[in-house]
């Protein structure tokens, strides 16, 4: 599934601008999208560290552009202010806090404001799963209210669309798969599978309060009686009902399973890489091509 996205990347392949790219890990990830045909690197930081790690890992650095720009948040905002003129496609985070790589993204003049919520979208292939499982929101928004979580819902549908999921089913994740008015999660899920139905949440299926295993095993779903609902053991996206959930939900898929991983943020006027120190070489590829698609999905 991710090798799919990977090949439609190849077909267009966009450039990504790296604030504060003096990072080893980083420098890995964009030149092995480079040399796959995923993406083109442009590289803004402290020039002398990121040749030196260039060097050092064997990069050639000839024909790439590198902005020398020595302070991260100084950095952040010149490769966010590159996909706003069109010189980039998609931003990335390098070396710096995600904080400041976010003031940046939200800055009035250089940053990438499209009026819409930011969110964070993880994406994850199984061997067990027959298709990607995304996952909003683990890092983002904390505790969305109920117009947050139609916007996370949006924000999902876009890069689940993106990715040819033409009409993805989204669970709203819950303890409990029963109204309960002492649950305020049961209640937005409710509501969020009303709103849908009604056409007020478009180009996806809603249904909830489903817990995890019903959401996402048909098994489960069977055992537990789940009946008339299309989503149940079938879902493309999985909606957190807070960043605590959400966030565990992430590292327990992270940690504890054999899953490829990407992530992005959406919301802004250009997709957004923004990985851990912690993720792989392969989780950073993974977004890198996923946000390339986004980016052409967006464009389109």
């Amino acid at each position: 599934m991710f090798e799919k996205i990977i090949a439609d990347a190849r077909k267009s392949p966009k450039i990504v601008a790296v604030a504060a790219a003096q990072d080893m890990p980083v420098l890995e990830a964009v030149f092995a999208a480079l040399e796959q045909g995923i993406a083109i690197p442009l590289l803004v930081g402290d020039e002398a560290k990121i040749r030196t790690l260039a060097s050092e890992i064997g990069i050639d650095l000839t024909n790439i552009t590198v902005i020398n720009e020595l302070e991260p948040a100084k950095a952040a905002l010149r490769a966010s202010r590159l996909v706003r003129d069109g010189q980039a496609d998609f931003l990335m985070k390098g070396l710096l806090q995600t904080a400041e790589l976010l003031r940046a993204v939200l800055d009035k003049e250089n940053g990438l404001r499209s009026g819409s919520l930011l969110s964070h979208v993880g994406i994850f292939e199984a061997n067990s799963y027959d298709r990607l499982l995304l996952l909003t929101d683990a890092a983002m928004v904390m505790y969305p209210d109920l117009k947050q979580k139609v916007e996370l819902i949006q924000n999902a549908v876009t890069v689940a669309r993106s990715m040819g999921v033409e009409r993805p089913k989204v669970a709203g994740i819950a303890a409990v798969e029963v109204v309960n008015l002492n649950m305020p999660p049961t209640l937005d899920a409710a509501i969020l599978t009303q709103m849908n139905r009604r056409g007020q949440i478009r180009d996806c299926l809603v249904d909830g309060p489903l817990q995890l295993d019903t959401a996402i095993s048909a098994e489960a779903a069977r055992h537990k009686g789940i009946k008339g609902s299309e989503v149940a053991g079938h879902a493309d996206i999985l909606l957190a009902p807070n960043i605590e959930t959400g966030n565990a939900i992430y590292k327990t898929i992270n940690q504890m399973t054999s899953c490829q991983i990407a992530a992005l943020i959406i919301g802004a006027s250009a997709p957004i890489v923004l990985t851990s120190r912690a993720d792989s070489a392969r989780t950073k590829l993974l977004s890198i091509a996923c946000a390339s698609r986004l980016a052409l999905y967006l464009k389109s």
